[in-house]
């Protein structure tokens, strides 16, 4: 199965709170109390994107954490990848040499083919998505389906 990490789903609900305030600037402690997520681990995931760049930190009294970018440029494969690394369904899809089999191995390049269909589908999805509310009526999230199709090379 194929899961994103804890840190990742809570990065997401982090910065989607963030993206409904149009350019506000938030206290760790204050996304902590919004999200319900516990504040070390709100400040925790705040330095991961700050260090990525997705967050920018201001120190001071009027400090706090603010969206880089705009939600609409700002990728969830960005943000999977400032959590949990370069994105990658195997082993060799990160690094061929961690696999003990990569000199004997018929299927690697079909892996790669696939770990690239879906980091280009997570590229596709922006955090302006994330937060678009989901249709009652039919449980579809308004993300636009041409966007997820394989564009020439």
């Amino acid at each position: 199965m194929l899961r994103i990490s804890k840190l990742t789903d809570y990065a997401i609900i982090i910065l989607g709170q963030m993206a409904r305030a149009d350019e506000q600037t938030f206290a760790a402690a204050e996304l902590a109390d919004q999200t319900s997520i516990a504040m070390p681990t709100a400040s925790k995931i705040l330095k991961a994107l700050a260090r990525a760049g997705i967050v920018t930190s201001t120190r001071g009294a009027r400090g706090g954490y603010a969206l880089a970018r705009k939600p609409e440029h700002t990728s969830v494969a960005r943000i999977i990848g400032a959590l949990e690394g370069p994105i990658a369904l195997t082993e060799c899809s990160a690094e061929q040499a961690l696999c003990q089999q990569s000199s004997s191995c018929d299927v690697r390049s079909h892996w790669n083919v696939i770990n690239r269909a879906v980091q280009t589908a997570l590229e596709s999805v922006s955090l302006a998505d994330m937060i678009r509310p989901v249709s009652a009526s039919t449980d579809e999230v308004p993300i636009s389906l041409a966007r997820l199709q394989p564009q020439p090379r």
